[in-house]
């Protein structure tokens, strides 16, 4: 699978639109978009999911369940980052991101799995 040109992130409807807002403003060289703004809200895990496969774009979330490959292949996949974050406040959101962005390069987020929590960052990368 291609590497997108420009990384591309779908925010899930559990993480806050205002993290969306920071992150277009913190990286403006990502496009970054909220389901709300793409007419996904109240959409099931798995409309959420093809819509960010058909856009190739990596979904951030809080919901374990885009953490389960049985459900979601990762051979097919641009990349699930799962937010472990408490309490759930756009501060910790952002806090989180913001060591990611520190730590990996978007080029290695296609097929691998990403969980932030409090303390660290693990990443799954599936061949």
């Amino acid at each position: 699978m291609a590497t997108p040109e420009i990384f591309k992130l779908l925010l899930d409807q559990n993480v806050p639109i205002a993290v969306a807002r920071w992150l277009r403003s913190t990286k403006s060289d990502w496009s970054v978009v909220h389901t709300s703004e793409v007419g996904l809200s109240g959409a099931p895990d798995d409309v959420v999911f093809a819509w960010a496969q058909q856009e190739k774009a990596a979904v951030l979330t809080f919901d374990e369940d885009f953490a389960d490959r049985r459900a979601f292949s990762v051979s097919e996949h641009f990349g699930i980052i799962r937010l472990r974050v408490w309490p759930t406040t756009v501060e910790e959101v952002q806090s989180g991101i913001s060591r990611l962005i520190a730590s990996i390069d978007v080029v290695e987020l296609p097929r691998s799995l990403v969980i932030i929590d409090k303390k660290k960052i693990r990443i799954r990368r599936y061949p």
